[in-house]
């Protein structure tokens, strides 16, 4: 018999506190680790999830959509530029406070698919795209323009994280002198 109160909901919500403090997050979750936080044997999850790998899969995606949500709160009503660095310090905020998240928000989704996941990253990425469209870009740009933003933010944040930064100078000066080029960029583009 499945723990009273326990359910598929909850373990998911159990791993998704064992994976947030750390930038290990998904990589460090144990189904034995998380047996012991629900108070069941291991053998015991096996009733709410099917394997280690499909957990990891459902924190991932917990973590895209949480993502998506604090970007989209952070964007609506806004454009262009100042969408552009609403979204970044966005990010930034999210792998600092929640560094585990945001490193399941990498994992692909498994061969075969998890169409839950696949979906939460499409709309992750269709805000990304939504923000570049903000810049009038041409269709045919967009693509590179989405990869471009994404491929800057992120680069800054984990470089961030992982203390890629030792100088004294203040980073977030320098993640603002990286979005006063991604905007110059994306203008540029627009013409």
């Amino acid at each position: 018999m499945p723990r009273a109160g326990l359910s598929r909901a909850a373990v998911v919500a159990l791993a998704v506190e064992l994976c947030e403090g750390s930038w290990s997050g998904p990589a460090q979750l144990s189904l034995s680790a998380l047996a012991a936080r629900a108070g069941v044997s291991t053998p015991g999850l096996y009733k709410h999830v099917a394997s280690l790998a499909e957990l990891r899969t459902e924190v991932a995606e917990v973590a895209v959509r949480e993502l998506t949500r604090s970007c989209a709160a952070a964007t609506v009503g806004r454009s262009e530029e100042d969408a552009l660095r609403a979204l970044a310090r966005t990010v930034r905020s999210f792998a600092t406070e929640r560094p585990g998240l945001y490193a399941a928000v990498q994992l692909d989704a498994p061969a075969g698919g998890s169409p839950g996941l696949v979906a939460a990253a499409d709309e992750l990425v269709s805000l990304f795209a939504a923000v570049v469209r903000g810049f009038g870009l041409p269709a045919a740009r967009a693509t590179d323009a989405v990869r471009t933003v994404r491929a800057a933010v992120h680069g800054f944040t984990v470089l961030e994280a992982q203390g890629g930064f030792r100088l004294p100078d203040d980073p977030g000066r320098s993640l603002e002198t990286l979005l006063d080029v991604l905007v110059a960029g994306l203008r540029s583009l627009a013409r």
